[in-house]
Order: structure tokens, then sequence, then C-alpha cells
């Protein structure tokens, strides 16, 4: 991730430094010290912390590979979806005596939620019926050839790789995969974390200015609820002070992929440094400049599911044209995750996403209408794709790399 590099170098130009024993700190004309990685340490002690984050990352990870094992039951796969603490669900030894699990995060921002428990509760089934249908209907017919209301396998064209669809015509891990994107990492991101409700909540103001820190740990509250928003992008990079990006399968990969093209370059970049400036901006109690931040975060990272959602929506289409209908489902689920996933994006200065979940329910009956995508026009992927667009600002053309 070059241009993370290359514009940590840039803002240190234009910065300061906030650590109170940061050595690595740049010094700018807000009175902000701001780090050129993201390192903040108090009394020599790292005060970042956020393995609540990395432990669902992980946990996501082995449950999306686990819809592609026809071995696996219902039963299996909602066991690794809502976790308990102990239970042997995962390869991962450390995962299984976690006391965390993914399906209580999801759809479960303060902002968003809190007040919205029918809405909540209607998106962790959309989960449980995607696990339920892989399970039951896909994995029974792991050596059908699929074809429209016919569950099963399809290869691509040239030897690809093989798809296994729904009836529809849906890659249902991969609608969980892009799904959570939405519902779990940015959700939890954009809408809890970083919200003024969360990080000013109670005492906390009081408690960062005067450095009172929780219980036993190195930080205050406020500093860990905004590096626990940062965990959901950077939280299994093998640097996470220094992220180079493609660490995961999730967020963090497709804030890279939109990064890569030209039309949405140095979007990486602007994130990490606004990530940076707002933990720098709580150290020097400046809560100003850390709202700033986080209505910056929430823009770049809302853009990332609208540009996947149109790219993979005009792929899908071409490759209809192509006829290579395993290709074309397998780019159309892609899109169909990340369509699912702008309920949960955040407009700047808003506490409302760039659309409601109403519209995104309509777009999935859309999409999934009659076979599905065995029939989906081109004109409805077209519209679908020119709407997403026109509401985020940028054109379809531009997603086409």
């Amino acid at each position: 991730m070059k241009q993370i590099i290359v514009a940590a170098a840039l803002t240190a130009m234009v910065l300061t430094s906030c650590s109170n024993d940061d050595d690595n700190a740049i010094i700018i004309d807000n009175g902000i010290t701001t780090p050129t990685t993201y390192s903040f340490e108090r009394n020599g002690e790292s005060t970042v912390s956020f393995e609540g984050q990395t432990t669902r990352i992980l946990m996501a990870s082995e449950l999306t590979s686990a819809l592609r094992d026809n071995t696996q039951t219902e039963t299996t796969l909602n066991s690794m979806f809502a976790h308990i603490e102990g239970e042997a669900d995962f390869s991962n030894a450390n995962l299984n005596a976690s006391n965390k699990n993914i399906r209580s995060k999801t759809a479960a921002s303060r902002d968003y939620f809190s007040a919205n428990t029918t809405v909540s509760n209607s998106i962790k089934a959309d989960f449980d019926a995607w696990i339920a249908d892989q399970a039951n209907n896909v994995f029974p017919n792991w050596n059908v050839t699929a074809s429209a209301g016919v569950a099963g396998q399809l290869q691509q064209f040239n030897g690809g790789p093989t798809r296994y669809l729904n009836a529809k015509g849906l890659e249902l891990n991969q609608a969980v995969a892009k799904g959570l994107i939405g519902a779990l990492m940015t959700d939890q991101m954009l809408n809890n974390y970083l919200s003024t409700s969360v990080l000013d909540e109670a005492s906390n103001v009081s408690n960062n200015n005067n450095e009172v820190l929780e219980d036993g740990k190195s930080y205050t509250t406020m500093e860990h609820k905004w590096d626990e928003a940062y965990g959901y992008l950077y939280g299994n990079e093998a640097d996470p002070s220094m992220p180079v990006l493609g660490a995961d399968s999730f967020l963090n990969t497709y804030l890279n992929q939109v990064d890569a093209d030209s039309d949405f370059s140095g979007i990486a970049s602007e994130v990490f440094e606004a990530f940076k400036l707002g933990r720098a901006a709580i150290v020097a109690n400046n809560y100003e400049v850390r709202d700033a931040q986080a209505e910056i975060i929430r823009e770049r990272i809302s853009k990332v599911s609208a540009v996947r959602a149109v790219h993979y929506l005009q792929v899908g289409k071409n490759k209809i044209v192509e006829g290579d209908m395993a290709a074309a489902c397998h780019q159309l689920s892609e899109g169909f995750g990340f369509i699912y996933s702008l309920q949960f994006t955040r407009k700047p200065n808003t506490n409302a996403p760039y659309f409601t979940h109403e519209e995104v329910e309509a777009y999935v009956t859309e999409l999934m209408t009659g076979n599905g995508f065995w029939d989906v026009t081109a004109e409805t992927l077209d519209t679908i794709s020119e709407e997403i667009a026109s509401r985020f600002n940028f054109t379809v053309e531009q997603t086409i790399d």
C-alpha cells in the first residue's frame, strides 16, 4: 500500500505528533501530535488495543471458508456464526476459547439498531437463512449441475473455478462474506465505535481529559473505542500500525481494490490518515478534530461498498452476455452482498445510511425475483448500478477497471 506510506510522509509536512511518549511523531499547526504510524504510547506502553475485532475477523474467515465445505451442517455453521465460549467451533483454539462471536455484533451498532431491534433481528435472520440454504439445499446438490430453479455446481469457462449456487443462482458464501463487510465491519466501525454516543458516553470525555484509564489497562475508554473501529479494518494486518492491505477477505481487501482503481486512488491513505489524526486528537483532547476525521472515514468507507457493488453488477452483466453463467453468478453474488451492505453506510454529518433498509430490501427482491440471476436483465443491472453511483457521486464507468 505505497499510497499510505507516501501520504504519511506528506502528512508529516502539515501535522503534529500526538502520542505522549512517541518519538516517531510529527508536529503541525493545529497543535496535535500525529505519529507516522498508528502507534500511541503512555509511559512507554502501547495504548492501542483491538483484540476483539481481530477475533471476529478470524471467526468470519473460518465461517466463510466452511460455507464451501459440504461436510458441514447447518448446526456447525450456525455454531461458528453464534459461537459460545469454550465450544470447539473453529480450527483455532484461541477462537474456541473466546467469549466473542459474530452474530451478536451483526447489525448491532448503537446509532442504527439500539432502538430498532426489529430490523436488526430481520438482518440476522437473513444470515441465518443464507446459512440454512447453503447447508440444506446447496450441499446436498454439490455434484448436481446448477440451472434455473436447481441448486448445484457450475464451472466457469476455460477450466475456471467451480461455483456452488442456490436455486436462484446466488453464491451464498459470497452473500454472507460481503454481507458481513456491511453488517459487521462497516456498521460497527461507522455507526458504533466512531459514534459520539459511544465515544462520549457517560464520563468518557472527562476521563479522557484527565487520563483516567480503564481498570488495569493503559488506555482511556475513548481511546479504546476509537481503536476498536480501527481494528475492524486493520485488525488482521501483520503490522497493524502500518497496514499494507490485502490482509483478509473483508473490508481490508476491498479498500485495497478500490484504491487500486485510478478513479479512486488515494482513498486508502485518506482513511488511514483520518484514523491516525482522529486518534491523535483524542490524546490531545481535541474532539472537534476527532469528529471531523470520523466523518471522513464514514464517507470513504461507505464508498467502498458502493463502488464494488456497481463494479460486480457490471462485470456480471458482461459475463451473462458472454454466456458464462458460472462467472456471471459469482460476480453478481459479490455485487448482491455489497448492495446488502449499503444499508450500513453513513452519510457524513447525518445519522442515516446512503440507502435505507427498505431500499436495499427492494433491490434484493428485484434481483431475486423469479429465477433470480438466471433471468435477471441487463436493464435491471444497469438501473441499479446507475442509482447507486448517482447517490455516491461517481459514474458507473469509473467502477469498471
